[in-house]
């Protein structure tokens, strides 16, 4: 990799590209903030420039990358098809009017953050597609990430037990009752929970499912395997707790109106619950036969 990066040129003519991203998310800014009516159902509910930045930069880098790494670096079709379905989908979730959907029901803000911190993230780490963006993208951000802060950002966040812990977590965070009342009204907030489960769901995912050996992965595929099944239990208990209560958890959503109206409180709160108790687990054994093929594919022990 540091190879290819050396014989990348130092500066990238991408400047058509970029401006292109830039007019089309001034079009979609200008129409969501001054006539919101107008705004068709797969455009933006609430447009914003860090997440139309993030997902379109890293697929102009992505393909241009493509162009740039040696044959037997790219990845394969399916791969690729991986980090466009990816990419498509944590786009989806939080640019389009499902946003609006995720704001006013429990149960599909649920399936926004599985597909924002379980889906998404697993189907771009299975893309392996960070060489890629990297090759495509200017020098400033190669040279940010082979800095030594991010280095050393990655090194602490990809330690096996401060990844569990902080998958778990962030996602247990966001549903302690005040908590994710707080988040929901507060818009500031509720960014940053948005943005924690993506990233979050990315760097653990991108570890879980590296397909090298150790070095240069950062764990061995044993620990992955631990990392895959550890990962899933908390959450069923999690699901478990919300799916079986007897009152209503999350009041934000009376507060705000529920979009659907036929659908109470603690029939929302149950349908949530499954939503945080099964998918996450099928991803988790989803994660464990990926690792085990990798691991198989490499020719490598446990």
């Amino acid at each position: 990799m540091t190879s290819v990066m050396g014989r990348l040129p130092g500066r990238t003519r991408g400047w058509p590209g970029c401006a292109v991203l830039f007019l089309i998310g001034a079009a979609l800014w200008a129409v969501s903030t001054y006539v919101p009516s107008r705004m068709p159902a797969w455009g933006p509910y609430e447009f914003s420039w860090p997440i139309w930045l993030a997902v379109t930069l890293s697929g102009l880098w992505f393909q241009r990358g493509l162009s740039r790494l040696a044959p037997v670096d790219r990845p394969g079709p399916w791969r690729r098809i991986a980090f466009w379905a990816g990419l498509a989908l944590i786009y989806g979730v939080t640019q389009t009017g499902f946003e609006y959907l995720a704001q006013r029901m429990f149960f599909i803000n649920r399936l926004q953050h599985v597909a924002m911190h379980h889906v998404g993230p697993v189907l771009l780490a299975l893309s392996a597609g960070g060489p890629a963006i990297l090759a495509g993208a200017p020098g400033w951000v190669r040279r940010a990430c082979d800095s030594a802060p991010a280095t050393l950002f990655m090194a602490f966040v990809q330690q096996p037990l401060v990844a569990a812990f902080l998958f778990v977590g962030l996602f247990w965070l966001w549903l302690i009752p005040p908590v994710h009342f707080a988040a929901m009204i507060d818009p500031g907030l509720y960014q940053v929970m948005n943005w924690s489960m993506a990233v979050d769901g990315v760097l653990f995912w991108a570890l879980v499912l590296d397909t090298r050996v150790s070095p240069p992965a950062r764990v061995g595929f044993g620990v992955r395997v631990v990392l895959a099944v550890a990962v899933m239990f908390p959450q069923i208990v999690l699901g478990a707790l919300i799916s079986f209560a007897t009152k209503d958890l999350f009041p934000y959503y009376a507060f705000c109106g529920r979009y659907f109206p036929d659908i109470d409180a603690l029939t929302d709160q149950q349908i949530g619950g499954l939503v945080i108790w099964i998918p996450p687990a099928m991803m988790s054994v989803l994660a464990l036969l990926l690792v085990l093929n990798n691991m198989r594919r490499a020719g490598a022990d446990i």
